[in-house]
């Protein structure tokens, strides 16, 4: 299979190695300089440095030339950059079927993945879907074993994708419910940050459990109420993503959480990572969401008041510890 990988970060690169053990792979990255310097050295120095990109994979900062002849195209830009590269790709009336693999909501819309293809590029709805699950760049670029969910409305097209993509260390399983599997993965990475947080503080493994179990339910109730199914946050791309990075240390946003705790201004600590942290973004969009459905988010609260209001980490903290006690299914 001819496949497009559309985002020369962590995990488009990691991906691209990943899938050119038996795919033919273009790498496309929209800064030329970045491209230069990934053919010249075969290495993505800036995103997944220590992994040599294989020379069958073909790097450019030319779409047209990317997703030219390809039978399908991966995007895992940013969320951020969903939008144009969708509406790029339409511009050129190029029928490639589509897959992203982008976590989070849109800055200002709130709007998924989906809703922002369904906008862009309508056409495609049909054969198009979500790649997701708790999978960190560094060990699938090593080849390690890694289970992820491919989420489409049409099961024809999951069932197809899935067996092209799928291989012993990198296991697809199919879905139809994209509003969950989109919605654990955004909203993971919130909880994620507090879990970081806790775990700076030094309040330990309890403490830490206990976020995460808590945080599952507010995946879940937002997730429901925007459609998803409860089976979906049962599963990799629910509560098996929101294990790993909550607790996994190569997870960006774990270490937001972390060095929040250290009392670093969110300034500098993006400054440091050099990377997207999604939840850093996200977290507003999870709460407003939240807010319009009435679903109570106490740790997304709690977050987007350090991240956005300045309130000090620890303070934060203690004002989920002293919420009033309640039933815990609610």
């Amino acid at each position: 299979m001819r496949i497009a990988v559309l985002g020369a970060g962590a995990w488009g690169s990691a991906l691209a190695i990943n899938l050119s053990k038996k795919h033919q792979i273009n790498l496309w990255t929209k800064d030329p300089e970045h491209a230069q310097e990934m053919n010249e050295g075969r290495i993505n120095r800036s995103f997944l440095p220590g992994h040599a990109l294989p020379t069958s994979l073909k790097i450019t900062a030319a779409l047209p030339e990317a997703i030219e002849n390809a039978d399908l195209a991966l995007l895992v830009v940013p969320i951020a950059g969903l939008r144009e590269t969708v509406r790029a790709i339409a511009l050129r009336k190029c029928r490639v079927p589509i897959i992203w693999g982008c976590k989070g909501f849109e800055s200002g819309s709130s709007k998924l993945p989906h809703q922002i293809v369904a906008e862009e590029f309508p056409d495609m709805l049909p054969n198009c879907g979500v790649l997701s699950g708790p999978s960190f760049a560094e060990e699938v670029a090593q080849g390690l074993p890694t289970a992820l969910t491919l989420a489409s409305k049409t099961s024809d097209f999951s069932r197809q994708i899935a067996a092209e993509l799928h291989s012993p260390r990198l296991r697809i399983y199919t879905s139809h419910d994209v509003v969950g599997v989109e919605t654990g993965g955004a909203v993971k990475n919130v909880i994620t940050i507090a879990a970081g947080i806790s775990d700076g503080i030094g309040f330990g493994h309890n403490a830490r459990a206990a976020l995460i179990t808590r945080g599952l339910m507010e995946i879940t109730r937002l997730g429901l109420g925007l459609g998803g199914s409860m089976n979906t946050f049962m599963g990799l791309a629910g509560v098996g993503d929101l294990i790993l990075t909550s607790t996994g240390d190569l997870s960006r946003n774990r270490k937001v959480g972390l060095m929040l705790a250290e009392g670093k201004s969110l300034q500098d600590i993006l400054n440091e990572l050099g990377h997207v942290a999604e939840g850093v973004h996200t977290a507003q969009s999870v709460l407003q969401l939240g807010n319009q459905l009435n679903i109570e988010m106490p740790i997304t609260q709690a977050v987007c008041s350090i991240l956005h209001e300045g309130v000090a980490a620890r303070s934060a903290v203690e004002v989920l510890l002293n919420r009033e006690q309640k039933t815990e299914i609610y």
